[in-house]
């Protein structure tokens, strides 16, 4: 990997951004925040100072309207999430919000990814309406799904769609749409996930009037946090507001599932990060869904008692360790196909198999977009025998923007956001899928490059950016108090990466159950030690070197982070690469 460290801040540069230490100042000049009342906003989010007004959202007032009118008609609401974890944590918002206003004429319902996929189905929409359903919500889907709708109609359910996915050039006739990527939506900010526009629609609720304590609903950003975290959404503007209110409220949520589950993966929840959620509870969110069982995530998160929450902390864990099996089994054998069939991957990767199963195949697909610089398109058959797929970029490619490309009829259905997707092929199709997908991928690249006159920009920089080089005594915790004013990390916001130059192993050690993670330890000049973690590396050829020979100089990429295992509290780095 090649790898470029960003240029030094001109005079003129730092004193732009203002009050804030040197090195506060170069990394948010490099992350666009160039300006002192940029840089103020950013570093002090302020939720009532900054959060946006709901109303801005098309349709936002429509369909507070109608919810009202339902609550105090008794009409049967039914709230209708995706199965992961931006929609589930939506779903349990909205559960949260009738109970405390006390409306109980309301389910739940979360399709099954492999049986029903993704979004409204008639099948569902028919058994609902046999409820008596008059009002049906949809949290994270339903954009796309015009003939469901249609026949909710016919049954007498209206709908109101709540979702971000980007809208397709026919839009349900719902009784009212909710999605700021619509091209009539003033709404300014256009990156909130699925459960923050749900979220927004609550916001609505309570201003046009229904009975509430004011500020309650701040206890619903643990939802709204974990799902911002969960669906890489860019964490800017509203977003960063969402995350770092969220990491807030959940570091003291009263959740007794949430609690269990913590307590089982021996986590600290004063002290959770945002890594914390993104490594440790979407995985277990997901796998409940991944494994046929999506109800089980929207039980633990709504658990009333200890006995609960534990059956469902324990239940979610061990089925996401075996769904992480089945996931490295399919990622060695989509790895291998590619290596035997290609000399140089295609544009876009397109594989499938019958037997694959099609929930797993997202996380599958996002593996070897990395491993392979490339966009991932991944089908199998579900449990109604249709064939349904998953798709991933590597970073750079719209997935949507591929899949539009293609020519009509070629997919059932297809959807998503820039970065990860979903599609149904015919089996008719199926067999053009690749060639489809490459020939419009190949068109989007030869625009870029036409449109740019093939000369290359510093964004098209062929590797990876570091924000600054250090020296090893310069990793303090003073510095790091700094780096965490910038927290949370992710999307749009990535985690500072440093470059040490030179430096010298003092010892190397593989730990965990299966000694699948190793640690470097380093010496400051003043001999205090230093320890740098990477986890999941023990088959890195680099740690074979070093393992042989830790007298060797190296050049490390890495990241500062505050580490609270089991209580202790730990100045460390984080490896991103070692280079000999």
């Amino acid at each position: 990997m090649n790898y470029l460290t960003r240029k030094p801040l001109s005079v003129d540069e730092r004193n732009a951004v203002g009050g804030v230490s040197d090195i506060v100042a170069h990394l948010l000049f490099h992350r666009g925040i160039t300006d002192r009342v940029s840089a103020e906003k950013f570093l002090a989010p302020d939720y009532d100072a900054h959060i946006l007004d709901p109303f801005l959202l098309k349709d936002a007032e429509k369909a507070a309207q109608r919810i009202i009118h339902a609550i105090e008609s008794g009409e049967r609401i039914t709230l209708y999430s995706d199965y992961d974890a931006d929609g589930i944590p939506g779903a349990v918002m909205w559960n949260d919000f009738f109970k405390r206003i006390g409306y109980a004429n309301y389910s739940i319902y979360i399709p099954h990814r492999h049986n029903e996929g993704f979004g409204l189905n008639i099948e569902a929409v028919e058994q609902l309406a046999a409820e008596g359903v008059k009002l049906l919500i949809t949290l994270d889907c339903g954009i796309s799904d015009v003939t469901p709708v249609r026949r909710a109609n016919e049954l007498g359910i209206e709908v109101i769609i709540t979702d971000h996915h980007e809208p397709p050039p026919e839009l349900p006739a719902a009784f009212a749409i909710i999605d700021h990527k619509q091209d009539d939506c003033a709404y300014p900010d256009k990156n909130l996930c699925g459960s923050a526009v749900g979220y927004k629609l609550i916001q609505a609720v309570i201003k046009k009037g229904i009975p509430w304590k004011a500020g309650h609903e701040k206890w619903f950003l643990d939802m709204v946090g974990i799902a911002t975290l969960s669906d890489m959404v860019p964490l800017t503007g509203e977003n960063r507001i969402f995350a770092y209110y969220g990491l807030s409220v959940l570091r003291k949520s009263p959740r007794k599932g949430l609690m269990k589950l913590l307590s089982k993966l021996k986590m600290s929840q004063p002290h959770l990060t945002e890594d914390d959620i993104a490594f440790m509870i979407t995985p277990r969110i997901n796998a409940a869904s991944r494994m046929g069982v999506p109800m089980d995530a929207f039980k633990l998160l709504t658990a009333e008692n200890d006995e609960d929450a534990k059956q469902y902390a324990d239940h979610l864990d061990e089925i996401n360790n075996e769904r992480k099996g089945i996931v490295a089994a399919l990622v060695k054998e989509v790895k291998k196909i590619v290596t035997e069939r290609y000399e140089v991957p295609p544009r876009a990767i397109v594989l499938g198999n019958p037997d694959w199963k099609p929930s797993l195949l997202g996380l599958v697909a996002n593996t070897c977009a990395e491993e392979f610089d490339r966009p991932v398109f991944l089908w199998g058959r579900d449990g109604d025998n249709v064939i349904k797929g998953s798709c991933r970029s590597e970073g750079t490619s719209n997935i949507v923007e591929i899949m539009r490309g293609v020519p009509a009829g070629a997919f059932i259905q297809f959807g998503g956001h820039k970065h990860s997707g979903g599609f149904a092929v015919d089996n008719e199709q199926v067999h053009f899928l690749e060639k489809h997908l490459n020939e419009s991928a190949e068109k989007i690249h030869d625009k870029k490059n036409a449109a740019s006159g093939g000369e290359k920009s510093p964004e098209d920089f062929d590797g990876e950016y570091v924000d600054m080089e250090l020296s090893l005594d310069k990793v303090d915790w003073r510095l790091q108090e700094d780096i965490d004013r910038l927290a949370p990390f992710g999307t749009g916001n990535s985690k500072p990466m440093f470059m040490f130059k030179k430096v010298k192993p003092s010892s190397i050690r593989k730990f965990g159950k299966t000694q699948g993670h190793v640690e470097v330890g380093f010496k400051r000049s003043n001999g205090t030690p230093l320890a740098a973690i990477a986890f999941f590396a023990a088959d890195q050829e680099w740690v074979k070197v070093l393992e042989g020979d830790t007298e060797k100089l190296i050049d490390l990429v890495a990241s500062i982070e505050k580490s609270m295992f089991r209580g202790r509290k730990e100045l460390r780095l984080r490896i991103v690469d070692v280079i000999i």
